[in-house]
């Protein structure tokens, strides 16, 4: 009996996802030990249900959680919508709902919940069937919470919805001649996308370009992150002794920007261990996707891994300036019980995909 449970857990995830939670915690701590906050006490607490709902999901499997995804799905999409109503507003973007001492974050889930929803509405359909339809809808499934999260504004968290939806349209066996399309709409879509921005949106994007243009406005965040990262040199100044980050010079520092303190404190050697933990991850997350023959748990281990790896892309990119700062959390490491929860859930399924391969 204990073979056969051992034999279901892909270890190298379970410790990629382990030591990635770890690093997390020691850098929360570094960034907020000098608030009054206890952001590493509660973040134990988020931590602890995110490892015990990973492991626990195997055990049920992927395939329940596809069942009822339209119903998931839908109740996401009317927690986005209370968000609208009743929404919890901070640095002027309202995307939490607070529930009693709990702030919950509907759009972490919306992300989990469209996958899933997406994923089951493709598996039912045959590729060499008429694709137009199939695509249609499946596509709107996805620009209904794509809309709801922009409207927060949380245009970062909606942009995520592109690579996985594209990832799982290649998995699935969409035509070429889609690929070529929805390209060419997104193309000729960016002057007219300019004009829907909000004016902070628009700053961001400027900044991006060049953030000298406003060092004391807009352009302070990237500057200070750069800073951050490009002082801690090869080794860092050591754990606990970061100055920009400590003396919060960069905003958001245990949340959206915690790359620049582990960066400060650990250095370039630092940095590139923790770079190589996530490609630990994903390497494990590609190989379950690799020896799955199930069109379905495919594009769910396909639809998480382009999740993950974008968001970590996007969240790193912008810390160096390669990106334009959108509010991102670092899976797994940056404080927030909604991103590391969601994250756990997803990573669970992956796991379920390999113990029903492993046992079955």
């Amino acid at each position: 009996m204990l073979r056969r449970l051992l034999s279901g857990i892909h270890f190298p995830l379970v410790f990629s996802v382990i030591a990635l939670a770890a690093v997390g915690m020691l850098f929360i701590y570094s960034a907020s030990y000098r608030d009054a906050g206890n952001f590493e006490g509660k973040q134990i607490f988020w931590v602890l249900i995110g490892l015990a709902v990973m492991v626990g999901i195997p055990f049920i499997g992927y395939r329940p959680f596809l069942s009822v995804s339209y119903f998931f799905y839908a109740f996401t999409l009317v927690l986005l919508v209370l968000v609208d109503f009743f929404g919890h507003k901070h640095l002027g973007a309202q995307r939490w709902l607070s529930l009693g001492p709990v702030a919950l974050q509907p759009s972490e889930f919306a992300k989990l919940a469209t996958l899933l929803a997406v994923v089951n509405f493709l598996g039912v359909h045959h590729p060499w069937e008429g694709q137009t339809k199939t695509v249609t809808v499946a596509l709107l499934l996805l620009v209904v919470p794509f809309a709801l999260i922009v409207k927060q504004p949380d245009l970062g968290t909606a942009l995520l919805f592109i690579p996985m939806s594209l990832v799982m349209l290649f998995l699935w066996g969409v035509r070429k001649r889609f690929f070529i399309a929805a390209f060419s709409a997104a193309a000729l879509a960016v002057p007219l996308g300019w004009e829907f921005l909000k004016e902070y949106q628009k700053k961001r994007l400027w900044v991006f370009l060049d953030p000298n243009r406003d060092p004391l406005g807009s352009g302070y965040t990237a500057l200070q992150a750069k800073i951050a990262v490009g002082s801690g040199g090869l080794w860092g100044k050591g754990y606990l002794a970061g100055t920009q980050a400590q003396l919060h010079f960069v905003p958001e520092h245990h949340t959206d920007f915690i790359f620049c303190v582990i960066g400060e404190e650990w250095g370039f050697m630092g940095s590139l261990l923790l770079l190589c933990l996530y490609g630990f991850l994903f390497h494990a997350i590609f190989l379950i996707m690799q020896h799955t023959t199930d069109v379905k748990a495919k594009m769910l281990c396909g639809g998480v891994l382009a999740l993950l790896l974008s968001q970590v892309v996007i969240n790193i990119g912008m810390t160096f300036g390669l990106m334009p700062i959108a509010g991102l959390p670092l899976p797994l490491i940056s404080y927030g019980g909604s991103s590391f929860v969601m994250t756990c859930i997803a990573l669970g399924l992956v796991l379920s995909v390999y113990r029903e391969r492993s046992i079955f």
